[in-house]
């Protein structure tokens, strides 16, 4: 195989992936989602079972848990049924939204607790909670798609923008 023969294999190979990211990544991005969200807000409706139980409860100590926590497990497992099943994408992206703030709280009303040393150092709590940016990024790229939008694998080229060097082009 020459080299002209791999760089075409490679080409070739490179858009195909690229298609069927492009094709099945939202998809999976979505179910993954939310079966994150279906399973942790199932996972709280069982006493002791959630890891976030405790934290929950020491965040929000102003209301009754045993009132909050199921609450909180239905919020979250409509979230991930919504996700899962892509239907009413707008009102289960609204309420995921709606929920991250509170899931952020323990950074600041709870410091000791996810801190080893602020602010770079996170506990194992820290990292729960710190994670959720890219529960947040994921929730905004499928919100660019309610109307429609979508993922293009090979995008028109406009005429004025600058253009990455490609193989093709510096051979």
């Amino acid at each position: 195989m020459n080299a002209s023969q791999v760089i075409n294999t490679y080409e070739r190979l490179d858009r195909w992936i690229t298609v069927w990211m492009a094709s099945y990544g939202l998809l999976i991005m979505r179910l993954g989602l939310g079966i994150i969200f279906f399973w942790f807000g199932a996972l709280k409706m069982a006493p002791g079972l959630s890891p976030a139980e405790e934290l929950v409860r020491n965040t929000v100590y102003f209301v009754d848990p045993d009132f909050f926590l199921p609450i909180l497990s239905v919020w979250e497992m409509l979230i991930g049924l919504g996700l899962i099943f892509g239907r009413y994408m707008r009102i289960t992206l609204l309420l995921l939204f709606l929920q991250m703030p509170g899931t952020a709280l323990p950074l600041i009303i709870l410091p000791d607790v996810v801190w080893t040393a602020f602010p770079y150092g996170l506990t194992l709590e820290g990292q729960y909670i710190v994670k959720n940016l890219a529960l947040i990024g994921s929730a905004i790229v499928l919100g660019g798609t309610v109307r429609g939008g979508r993922i293009d694998p090979e995008p028109q080229r406009q005429p004025n923008r600058h253009r990455a060097e490609t193989i093709d082009n510096v051979l």
